[in-house]
C-alpha cells in the first residue's frame, strides 16, 4: 500500500505548438504539497486536508504530490475522442478506456502553465491548424502537465485516450512541460518531476517504453505503434534528447525501454 498525495486545483499546453498530441493517478490519502521555492502558478486550489499520520508512514518512498486540475471534459468532446480513436486506432472501439504501457513526454512551445490549460479546455482543434484538423476535430491534450518549477498537474484520468501522440493514443500517457529548447529551455525541477512521475506511474501501471515525442516516429515498426492512415505522421521535437537523457538516469533502475 503506497501513501500518493494529490491536491485539488484549477490549473493550465500552449497553442504555439503545431503537433498531434497535443490527467487519473489512483486515490490517494490527501496531504499537502512540500513547499517550493517559488509559489504554483496563480491558480485557484481547494485547501487539502491533513494526512493521517497512521498512512503517512506505510510507505518509505516519499509520496508524490500532484495537483488536481481536470480540463473540462462534456458528451460532445467524449464522442469525438471517439470518432477519433475510432478513425486511427480502433474502428471496433467502443469506449476511451486505456491501458498504459507507454510513457511520452512532451514541451508545450510555450511559457505559461495557464495557458496550456485553458487551451486543452477547448473541445475542437481550431480551423487553422489544417493537418490536425483533418486528422479529426477533437481538440490536443495530454494527462499531465509539469510547470517549470516542477509543479505536476493531473488535467484526466491516464486511463482515458487522449490526443497527444499519433500511433500511440491508445496506450500511452502524455505529459507536457511547460516550455521549450530555445526561449524557455526546460528546467532541472522539470527533470526531476518528470523522473518521479514516470516512477509513479510505472509503480501503478504495466508501463514498458518511456520515449519522448521526437522519438515516436522512429518507432513505428513496433508492435505497440497503430495507425489506421499510414499517411497521417508528424515530425516533432519535443522534449529533446538533452531532456530525456536526463529523466531516463534518474529512471534507469526501472528498466523501461526506448524507442530502439
Amino acid at each position: 500500500m503506497r501513501c500518493l498525495v494529490v491536491l485539488s486545483v484549477l490549473v493550465a499546453c500552449s497553442p504555439a505548438r503545431t503537433r498531434d498530441e497535443p490527467v487519473a493517478v489512483p486515490p490517494r490519502p490527501p496531504g499537502e504539497r512540500a513547499p517550493a521555492s517559488t509559489p504554483p502558478p496563480s491558480i485557484d486550489a481547494a485547501p487539502s486536508a491533513p494526512v493521517d499520520s497512521a498512512l503517512a508512514i506505510v510507505d518509505a518512498r516519499p509520496a508524490l504530490a500532484i495537483v488536481d486540475a481536470p480540463m473540462a471534459w462534456s458528451d460532445a468532446r467524449a464522442a469525438l475522442t471517439l470518432d477519433y480513436r475510432r478513425a486511427h486506432s480502433d474502428a471496433e472501439a467502443i469506449d476511451l478506456t486505456i491501458v498504459p504501457r507507454v510513457i511520452v513526454l512532451h514541451y508545450t512551445a510555450g511559457d505559461s502553465a495557464q495557458g496550456t490549460r485553458s487551451y486543452f479546455d477547448h473541445t475542437e482543434i481550431e480551423a487553422s491548424r489544417t493537418e490536425l484538423r483533418r486528422g479529426g476535430k477533437v481538440n490536443v491534450s495530454s494527462h499531465f502537465l509539469v510547470d517549470r518549477d516542477g509543479t505536476i498537474y493531473r488535467l484526466q484520468p491516464e486511463t482515458r485516450f487522449a490526443r497527444h501522440c499519433i500511433g500511440l493514443n491508445h496506450l500511452a500517457i502524455g505529459v507536457e512541460n511547460v516550455g521549450d529548447d530555445r526561449r524557455w529551455p526546460l528546467t532541472a525541477a522539470q527533470v526531476a518531476a518528470n523522473a518521479a512521475l514516470v516512477r509513479e506511474l510505472a509503480a501503478t501501471h504495466p508501463i514498458t517504453h518511456l520515449l519522448g515525442h521526437h522519438e515516436v516516429m522512429g518507432f513505428r515498426e513496433h508492435a505497440y505503434y497503430v495507425e489506421r492512415d499510414p499517411a497521417y505522421r508528424n515530425s516533432k521535437p519535443d522534449p529533446g534528447a538533452a531532456f530525456m537523457t536526463k529523466v531516463r538516469a534518474k529512471v534507469s533502475d526501472l528498466g523501461l525501454a526506448g524507442p530502439e
